[in-house]
């Protein structure tokens, strides 16, 4: 098996996996700025315990740690309108504007990697748009949920070209992912011990949200964290942000049966999501189209 085809297993690991990150956003009851600073130093231990048990070297530069902590912070930020995304609307609808980010990338990763816009990737974008108009036009009562999930998405999509180009100039991924949670981490500290954004104190919780914490800071983000900075050096930034789009549907399935979200939603948001999801499986049928038509030109040179 070669190492794209491995690459392309794991990133679907990966991405049902995240699928259960919506769920448990929902199901912890902190806020969305203390659900995430909490969130940062248990995947950066995690991390950390892995790269000490590899014996991996973590000295950088200067110049590398502003690099890596400024991602960190566009993480955070990303986080923070997500997991606020769901507490203002609820998972389907979060999910489905998450998708979105497929269309952030598809002009985002062209200035980084020196191409030229696909004209498909452009008519994919113009397809959300409108799945998405449609979203907004009848699901009124969601509106700050629907443009906290478009801003999740737009962040995805930048620190996601961002990690790409860091990984295909060499930088190690798992390097990578520990100043980048260390980065966020600190960073959200400063705003926390500033602006206080929560009443009580920085850590109360309950019990069952700390184990709902710990699952997914470890679960949910260590491990699949560095595993999506690994496929990015045989797997372009477009090509997972599409396939990011796999969560939706996993959480939105997740959610029907979990909280019964489909009797809080129209038929008119399930039609938008399925316009927006269907980029994914006409992305992939061009793609593998193009690699099989490249294969045999290359055969028969």
């Amino acid at each position: 098996m070669s190492e794209k085809t491995t690459n392309f297993i794991l990133l679907h690991v990966i991405v049902f996996i995240w699928g259960w990150t919506a769920i448990l956003g929902k199901a912890i009851e902190l806020p969305a700025v203390q659900l995430v600073w909490l969130r940062m130093p248990i995947a950066l231990v995690g991390i950390f315990l892995f790269l000490i048990l590899r014996r991996q070297n973590l000295r950088i530069d200067i110049k590398q740690a502003g690099k890596y902590f400024g991602i960190g912070l566009i993480v955070a930020l990303h986080w923070i309108c997500f997991y606020a995304s769901i507490k203002e609307s609820n998972v389907s609808v979060t999910l489905a504007c998450f998708s979105t980010g497929s269309l952030f990338s598809a002009f985002i990763e062209p200035l980084f990697f020196k191409r030229k816009v696909s004209v498909y990737e452009i008519i994919f974008g113009v397809m959300v748009v409108l799945a998405l108009t449609l979203i907004f036009s009848v699901e009124t009562q969601y509106v700050y949920g629907i443009i906290l999930g478009i801003l999740a998405a737009l962040t995805s999509s930048i620190f996601g070209v961002l990690n790409g180009v860091l990984i295909q100039k060499g930088h190690n991924g798992s390097v990578v992912s520990f100043y980048e949670m260390l980065g966020g981490f600190l960073g959200m500290s400063v705003y926390v011990l500033i602006a206080k954004p929560w009443e009580g104190s920085l850590l109360a919780m309950s019990g069952t949200d700390l184990v709902y914490l710990l699952i997914l800071g470890i679960l949910c983000t260590s491990v699949p964290f560095m595993i999506s900075m690994h496929i990015l050096k045989t797997i372009s930034p477009y090509t997972v942000s599409l396939t990011l789009n796999l969560e939706t549907l996993y959480g939105i399935v997740f959610a029907y049966f979990i909280y019964h979200e489909d009797k809080q939603l129209t038929g008119y948001f399930y039609v938008g999501s399925a316009i927006i999801l269907s980029t994914i499986f006409l992305n992939a049928w061009i793609k593998f189209r193009q690699r099989s038509l490249k294969s045999v030109s290359e055969d028969a040179a």
